[in-house]
């Protein structure tokens, strides 16, 4: 009786969950800006799905981690055209970061990470919305020595830290957009630390139950939504979608924004 009664509140619980948003375009002549993140697997450079991934999506700006030196030379021979200003930081194994953009950006600072694992930067970014703070983000992976259970949990207090880190240094007069591999879901620690200084998570509204994350193993292929894109309430999503395509174990993220009604 007990498990029948749980079984119609779960039931009536997914039953009542929201819809995802639909998604809109800008009204013709509408500012606006659209944002890519993607983690495109140091170990895997210039591979032909991740490039043509970038390409389709047509993104203004484009965040990446776990470049290389091999993918930089990758993509500036193949997306240079598209994307003329284009900046790299290679870090050891997968700590790599890099930005395209169609219009020019200004880097202010690389930020070591707390942790001592990946370090995040931030720029600010020329836009048809006027000038956008963008923090680029690659924050501890949930693992350990001891595995990936125990490892996510005694992890979840060092990606915070390190949020809390980045976050400090972000200029507040500015328009703000996080984004990048958090390791996290949207319940995680770094990601609720941003929804509660204003910052919104964009994926939840158009695509609630979609992944970014794969893992095959012998019991099946892993899934988790690791990566995400947050903007302050300085700007407006109206879109945002996970891409296909790829051989990274991470999918892309693109969202777009306008200023807020």
């Amino acid at each position: 009786m007990r498990l029948g009664v749980l079984v119609c509140l779960l039931a009536a619980t997914l039953a009542c969950a929201p819809a995802p948003r639909a998604p809109r375009l800008p009204s013709p002549g509408q500012p606006h800006v659209t944002v890519l993140t993607y983690n495109v697997n140091f170990g895997i450079p210039g591979e032909a799905g991740v490039v043509e991934t970038i390409r389709r999506a047509g993104a203004d700006l484009v965040l990446l981690q776990e470049t290389t030196s091999a993918w930089e030379e990758e993509l500036r021979a193949s997306l240079g055209a598209a994307y003329p200003w284009m900046e790299f930081r290679h870090e050891r194994g997968a700590g790599g970061l890099a930005v395209l953009a169609r219009r020019p950006f200004e880097v202010k600072e690389y930020l070591p990470a707390p942790s001592g694992w990946f370090p995040a930067v931030r720029l600010v970014a020329r836009t048809p919305l006027g000038p956008i703070q963008v923090l680029n983000v690659h924050l501890r992976p949930p693992f350990g020595p001891e595995g990936y259970a125990s490892g996510y949990i005694r992890s979840r207090g060092v990606r915070r830290a390190e949020i809390a880190a980045y976050h400090a240094r972000l200029d507040p007069r500015l328009p703000t957009v996080v984004a990048g591999d958090f390791n996290e879901s949207e319940g995680g620690r770094a990601v609720r630390y941003l929804a509660e200084r204003g910052f919104t998570t964009v994926l939840p509204a158009f695509d609630p139950r979609g992944t970014t994350w794969r893992w095959p193993t012998s019991l099946g292929t892993l899934r988790a939504r690791l990566d995400h894109i947050a903007c302050d309430g300085r700007l407006e999503p109206v879109a945002a979608r996970i891409l296909p395509g790829g051989e990274s174990d991470h999918l892309a993220v693109l969202a777009t924004f306008v200023r807020p009604r």
